[in-house]
């Protein structure tokens, strides 16, 4: 019984699958250990290859899950949903790691590529601009 008096749904019917999470965790806590300590898991770089793989399975069933009503309304339905959910998150994401910068990094270790890098990454094409001024850098 849940809080609120009704029975729990099995993850079957209720279409979320909780392996997942755990493997998602798996892979997160794998990239934060090899940050903090790279020599306790070596191999820990694996969990974001790991992550997007269950990424693009849990974004495959979720959209073979929706009618059929074309390539192009697909599309724009399936782009509209990241957008309303990536997006404040972006955004949040974005002001608070400006704010810090601005409050913690001083000027002089900073460079033009820095507010090109943010601006862009805004609109998703941050690598873009990073190859760019890795290739010219």
């Amino acid at each position: 019984m849940t809080s609120r008096g009704e029975e729990p749904r099995p993850a079957a019917t209720s279409g979320h699958l909780y392996g997942i999470d755990a493997l998602r965790a798996v892979a997160v806590l794998s990239v934060i250990v090899f940050h903090l300590r790279p020599h306790w898991l070596p191999g820990g770089f694996i969990g974001v290859d790991v992550f997007f793989v269950i990424s693009g399975f849990v974004v495959t069933m979720a959209a073979a899950k929706r009618p059929v009503a074309g390539f192009a309304a697909f599309a724009s339905a399936f782009y509209a949903r990241r957008v309303v959910r990536i997006m404040p998150a972006l955004v949040v994401c974005l002001v608070v790691t400006a704010c810090v910068s601005v409050l913690l990094i001083p000027r002089a270790w900073l460079s033009d590529a820095n507010e090109l890098t943010a601006l862009s990454a805004f609109f998703g094409v941050s690598n873009f601009i990073l190859r760019t001024n890795e290739v010219n850098g």
